[in-house]
């Protein structure tokens, strides 16, 4: 059954890549919009944004091998990352709480969970992270950062207290601007060990012990 399930994701998986390959010569250019006056998640309405295959596999892997079970998502998107997310702890007995602002995202990435077959193991939820991830969501073991990235700092702090001692938190596009006060935060903290990945792409902290 499992092996059933795995099949199911990947070929999901696979078809969103090639969609979104498909799909990005027609995205429209924000160079204007963004020096007047900046860009909304509005405007990725119909923008994947999904990480890089080899980053969703390498967090398949890293998932299975620590053997996490509980793992939260902020930015799911049109669900590439969750499905990796879903196909790892789908084999740990464990769970997707995953996040999305726009309904018209969470309404195709919803239906991307159903037809891989793993909708069972995903929580979906829909509207400002800060507000949906405020209650219901229990200890952490692996706190996925791919959201907007003003809310990645504020965010981290709201579910600090509930990432279990040795749970990861993945920052993906370290290496733009908006993230760098998560990324000092993390590096200035003694409660965590952090790791570059993916060329500076993303960022890996393991949580050391409580909070001091």
């Amino acid at each position: 059954m499992q092996q059933s399930r795995d099949k199911k994701i990947w070929n999901k998986i696979e078809e969103l890549y090639q969609d979104s390959s498909r799909k990005r010569g027609q995205w429209p250019s924000f160079s204007l919009k963004s020096i007047k006056s900046g860009l909304q998640p509005e405007d990725f309405k119909n923008h994947y944004l999904a990480i890089s295959k080899e980053q969703g596999e390498y967090i398949y892997n890293f998932i299975l091998e620590k053997k996490l079970k509980k793992v939260v998502e902020f930015g799911t998107s049109f669900g590439i990352s969750t499905l990796f997310l879903a196909a790892a702890v789908s084999q740990n007995n464990g769970q997707v709480i995953a996040t999305e602002l726009l309904a018209s995202k969470a309404k195709v990435a919803q239906k991307n969970f159903e037809h891989a077959g793993v909708d069972d193991v995903i929580d979906l939820r829909v509207g400002d992270a800060m507000q949906t991830l405020s209650q219901n969501v229990g200890e952490i073991d692996f706190l996925f950062l791919d959201g907007w990235k003003d809310l990645y700092l504020p965010l981290l702090h709201q579910l600090e207290n509930q990432l279990v001692p040795g749970a990861f938190v993945y920052v993906d596009n370290a290496n733009m601007r908006g993230v760098k006060p998560t990324l000092q935060y993390l590096n200035k903290s003694s409660n965590y060990e952090v790791v570059t990945l993916s060329g500076g792409k993303a960022v890996l902290a393991k949580k050391i012990g409580t909070l001091s």
